[in-house]
């Protein structure tokens, strides 16, 4: 019985602390809820406070951007409204001045009307007058100026005469005496020297044997350099030394230059030959520009276009007369300075002048024309001064207009006739090759012409693609029978055509 007291009052027990517990936590529950509502309250509370001071703000600075876009407002249209009375004021002022212009317009046409109105009256009582006069003297007025013009002639030619020949008489020894003393002087503050050109180049070679290397097994190394540069090896006893035989300086230059390659290299066999005389004319090209900057430079002529650079050192390698053009031409210049400088005449433009005066003998031999038109030419297209063409053109002529081109014809005469300076022989004996090669050059299929041996010998290389074997004996024949019949020389010359067909390919 006890037992069962006891397992009720443990359950009696346990369901009060079950109840209890229950209504503990249903209060703790209610205690959180109240508190998570409380604080959620004032968030929103807190929230609506804040939006309400941002509105308020946002409200004021709405308004202060109002008030300032107002103003700004109110500013520009003040600015506005003075710059338009602004214009309005210069509109006025315009209309104004225009108003003036017009009425000042109207007056000079007035007054121009009215001078018009007056030169024609005066020109009317001109007609009458002059009617008039031939009226009362029965002649016209052209007549009247011959008779007047025929009766001063009369009455003055013997006193005329007689005064041209008396200032004549008295200053033509003054003249004479003061123009001797300016070419002299020029010339003895010119003094330049003078040496022959000479139609053969020697090389020195290192030793006896390497003439055997250069002629090759049949000749052929010889053969190819001759063919290639146009110039002719004379080899014989001499010791230690190969002549290059050749009218053209160029020629001879570029053949020994290649000849003093290919024994400083020592492989001398035709595909080096090829490759040596290529490296020479390039070489030579070269020359021919650093040739022209120096005597540019040296008498102080600058602004040249590099194309005429060039074209000026070709004269290191042209002559007249057995004379170099290029110290031919430095000598003018300076003397044609010294000449103007007595004269009271530009002396840059008269060097100038001097120096270019013989231009076209750098190129005369590959163009049609004689060397001052071609100079001239040549001067124009590169814009020289216009003295400098004219004195290039005209150096040559009887009487020439411009003082400058007189200062360089006389300059020109003064180094031609120096003693020593040139040589007529020389000159001529060129001129002959050079005619003989254009002979021999204007057959149809003629690639190359050499004139050699003195001009006893016309090498013609033909193009094998259009010259076969049976027209180059035709060839021949035909080159011998015009040179016959057009050129006039000593004992015979010998025709030689020369036709080869080469074919390259390459092993890759």
């Amino acid at each position: 019985m006890s037992e069962v007291l006891l397992l009720i009052g443990i359950l009696a027990g346990v369901g009060v602390g079950v109840g209890l517990g229950y209504f503990i936590r249903k209060q703790t529950a209610q205690a959180k809820a109240n508190s998570i509502e409380a604080i959620a309250e004032k968030m929103l509370t807190e929230a609506k406070q804040k939006e309400q001071e941002v509105l308020l703000q946002a409200k004021e600075r709405a308004i202060k951007i109002i008030d300032e876009a107002k103003k700004d407002e109110n500013d520009r249209r003040g600015e506005i409204s003075q710059t338009q009375k602004r214009l309005e004021q210069r509109e006025n002022m315009f209309d104004k001045k225009l108003m003036e212009f017009e009425d000042k317009k109207t007056h000079l046409q007035e007054k121009v009307e009215e001078v018009q109105k007056i030169k024609e009256k005066i020109e009317n009582l001109r007609v009458q007058t002059a009617e008039k006069l031939e009226q009362v003297a029965k002649l016209s007025v052209e007549e009247a100026k011959e008779i007047l013009f025929q009766k001063i002639e009369k009455d003055s030619s013997e006193e005329l005469y007689s005064r041209v020949l008396k200032v004549e008489h008295d200053h033509s020894e003054t003249y004479e005496n003061k123009a001797r003393e300016i070419v002299i002087d020029a010339i003895q503050r010119c003094a330049s020297d003078h040496s022959s050109e000479t139609t053969s180049t020697a090389v020195v070679i290192p030793s006896d044997e390497m003439k055997g290397r250069i002629i090759g097994k049949d000749g052929r190394n010889i053969k190819t350099i001759e063919k290639m540069t146009g110039c002719e090896l004379v080899i014989d006893d001499t010791p230690g030394v190969i002549l290059i035989s050749g009218f053209s300086p160029i020629r001879r230059r570029v053949c020994q230059l290649a000849l003093e390659k290919l024994i400083k290299d020592g492989r001398i066999q035709p595909a080096r030959i090829e490759e040596f005389i290529l490296e020479a004319k390039k070489e030579l090209a070269l020359d021919i520009k650093k040739a022209g900057e120096e005597v540019l430079y040296k008498l102080g002529i600058t602004g040249i276009d590099p194309k005429l650079v060039s074209i000026v050192g070709r004269l290191k390698y042209r002559t007249s007369y057995g004379q170099n053009i290029i110290n031919h031409s430095t000598e003018v210049a300076q003397l044609s300075a010294l000449i103007a400088e007595e004269l009271g005449v530009d002396p840059v433009m008269a060097r100038k002048a001097g120096f270019f005066h013989d231009i076209g003998k750098s190129v005369d031999q590959e163009t049609q024309g004689g060397h001052p038109e071609i100079g001239e030419t040549i001067l124009k297209k590169f814009g020289l001064h216009e003295e400098i063409q004219l004195a290039a053109g005209h150096h040559h002529d009887d009487k020439p207009e411009r003082i400058i081109t007189q200062i360089v014809k006389a300059a020109d005469a003064i180094s031609g006739s120096r003693v020593g300076a040139r040589r007529d022989s020389y000159e001529q004996y060129v001129l002959r090759l050079e005619e003989l090669e254009k002979t021999a050059l204007s057959f149809n299929g003629v690639d190359k012409v050499y004139a050699i041996q003195a001009g006893r010998e016309v090498r013609v290389f033909v193009k094998s693609e259009e010259v076969d074997d049976y027209s180059a004996f035709n060839l021949a024949k035909d080159i011998a029978r015009k040179i016959e019949n057009e050129h006039q020389y000593p004992g015979e010359i010998k025709v030689n055509v020369i036709r080869e067909s080469r074919v390259v390919e390459y092993a890759r």
